[in-house]
C-alpha cells in the first residue's frame, strides 16, 4: 500500500529525449527542489503486494526535480554488453564487458581497443566479467580489481580478481584470484559483483542467493558466502577489525548478511558509510545503509512476493533483530550499479544517490537527509535503455552504460 504525504503540489519529471548516438538533449524544466514541499510520487503504477511501509516515506516519497539546466548524450553505442564503470586518474573510463574483456574510453566518445589477460568468465544467464574498481594508488601501481563468474567443477563462484593494467593498456598482467564465495552453486543468477575499496585501503564486495529457493537458508549462515557483503585485503584474507572476526563458525571477511543479490554499492562522501541496493523479488527492491555485522533480512523478511504471486517464506516485511531497507520499491526498480554525486558543479545533486535501472529503464535521483530518502526523480525515463552502472567522473559529469552497449554522459550544460 501507498504511504500519506503532504499535499501534492508538483508532478513528477518526464524527460523527453530522443535516442541517438551523436544527439545531445537538455532540460531546461524549472520546478521546486526544496523536498519539504510533496510532490507526486514519481511511481504511478499499483504495487505488487499490500504490505505496509514500517514508516511514512520508506517507499514511493515525493517527487523531486532538477532546476539546473542539463544534458546528456550518447557517446559511444557498440560496446559488448558492459557492466561495470569507473574512473580513471586522468578523468578516462574503465569498463567491463560482461563477455571477459575491458575498454578505456576518453569522455569524449574515444573507445580503445578490448583489454585482454582477464581469467575466463562463465558468462551465462547474469554471470561474467561485472564490477571493478582501481587502486587508491593506481598512479603508481597500476593495479585493477574485479569480480566475475568463475565456472568450476561444482559449478560457478562470484570470485574477485587483480591485475595489473600493462603500460600500453592492452592486457591485464599477472592476474590473480585473490577471493572466491563459496560454495560453488550452478545456474546463472545472483552473483552480486559490485567491488570498491572503503577508506581504509581494502576491498569491498557483494553476493546475491543465487537465485535457486534451495539456496536461500544460506544467506543467514555465517559459514558461507552467499547473500553476504564482504570486507578483505587486497590479497584475499579478512580485513582486520570486521565485525565477526574471532567468532566461530563465522567466516571474518564478512561485513554483513541477509542479502538477496547486491548490485550497488557505494560509499557516502561526506559520512563514508556503505550504501547498497538489492534485487527484490516482485516488489522490494532495496535501498540499505550497511552497518557492520547487521543482518538486512534475506529471506525471512521483505516487501516483495515470489515471481508466481505467493508469499516468499512466512510473509513477514519486519521482524526483531533484522534491519528495514532505508527505502524500497514496488513494483521494483531493478536497481544496478549505484554512485553518489560528489562536484560542486552541479550543486542541487550534491550528496544525492543515483542509480541505474534496468527493467525501469531510468536512472534514478534519490536525495538523502539524515539517512532518510526525502525525494525521488527519473532521469533519461525516455531513452528505453538498461542503465547498468554508473559513475561520476573527474569532470564532474555522470557517466552510465547500458545493456545495449551505449555510453552516457550526463552533465550541466
Amino acid at each position: 500500500m501507498m504511504p500519506k504525504f503532504l499535499p501534492i503540489i508538483g508532478a513528477f519529471l518526464a524527460v523527453a529525449f530522443a535516442s541517438c548516438s551523436t544527439q545531445t538533449t537538455s532540460n531546461n524544466q524549472q520546478a521546486v527542489t526544496d523536498t519539504s514541499g510533496a510532490g507526486d510520487p514519481v511511481e504511478t503504477k499499483a504495487p505488487n503486494s499490500n504490505y505496509k511501509p514500517a514508516f511514512e516515506g520508506q517507499t514511493r516519497i515525493a517527487g523531486v526535480k532538477t532546476t539546473t539546466p542539463y544534458e546528456h548524450k550518447v557517446l559511444f553505442s557498440s560496446l559488448d554488453k558492459p557492466w561495470g564503470i569507473t574512473s580513471l586518474p586522468d578523468g578516462r573510463l574503465l569498463m567491463t564487458q560482461k563477455t571477459g574483456t575491458m575498454r578505456i574510453a576518453t569522455t569524449d566518445g574515444q573507445v580503445g581497443e578490448p583489454i585482454t589477460g582477464l581469467p575466463a568468465v562463465n558468462a551465462n544467464g547474469q554471470g561474467g566479467l561485472l564490477g571493478l574498481t582501481i587502486d587508491p594508488d593506481f598512479s603508481n601501481n597500476r593495479m585493477v580489481y574485479w569480480a566475475f563468474s568463475e565456472k568450476v567443477a561444482e559449478g560457478t563462484h562470484t570470485s574477485i580478481a587483480k591485475g595489473k593494467l600493462s603500460a600500453d593498456e592492452k592486457k591485464i598482467e599477472n592476474a590473480t584470484v585473490i577471493y572466491r564465495a563459496t560454495p560453488a552453486k550452478q545456474g546463472g543468477a545472483h552473483f552480486g559483483g559490485r567491488v570498491l575499496f572503503d577508506k581504509t585501503g581494502h576491498l569491498i564486495f557483494g553476493t546475491g542467493d543465487r537465485g535457486d529457493k534451495e539456496n536461500r537458508p544460506l544467506v543467514q549462515q555465517l559459514n558461507t558466502s552467499l547473500g553476504k557483503t564482504f570486507r578483505i585485503t587486497t590479497d584475499g584474507k579478512p580485513a582486520p577489525g570486521n565485525p565477526f572476526e574471532g567468532q566461530a563458525d563465522a567466516r571474518a571477511e564478512i561485513y554483513s548478511l541477509g542479502h538477496r543479490n547486491p548490485q550497488g554499492l557505494a560509499l557516502h562522501p561526506v559520512t563514508g558509510e556503505l550504501w547498497e541496493t538489492e534485487f527484490g523479488p516482485k516488489g522490494g527492491d532495496e535501498l540499505n545503509r550497511i552497518v557492520p555485522g547487521k543482518n538486512y533480512g534475506w529471506p525471512t523478511i521483505t516487501y516483495g512476493i515470489e515471481y508466481s504471486g505467493e508469499a516468499v517464506g512466512d510473509s513477514q516485511t519486519q521482524k526483531e533483530g533484522l534491519e528495514q531497507p532505508v527505502y524500497y520499491w514496488d513494483p521494483v526498480l531493478s536497481p544496478s550499479g549505484i554512485c553518489f554525486y560528489s562536484s560542486d558543479i552541479m550543486p542541487e545533486w550534491k550528496n544525492n544517490l543515483f542509480i541505474g535501472g534496468l527493467s525501469s529503464t531510468h536512472i534514478a535521483r534519490i536525495v538523502i537527509e539524515n539517512n532518510k530518502v526525502v525525494g525521488e526523480e527519473r532521469l533519461l525515463a525516455n531513452e528505453g535503455e538498461r542503465f547498468r552502472d554508473i559513475t561520476m567522473g573527474k569532470d564532474g559529469a555522470l557517466y552510465a552504460v547500458t545493456d545495449g552497449g551505449k555510453l552516457y554522459r550526463i552533465a550541466k550544460k
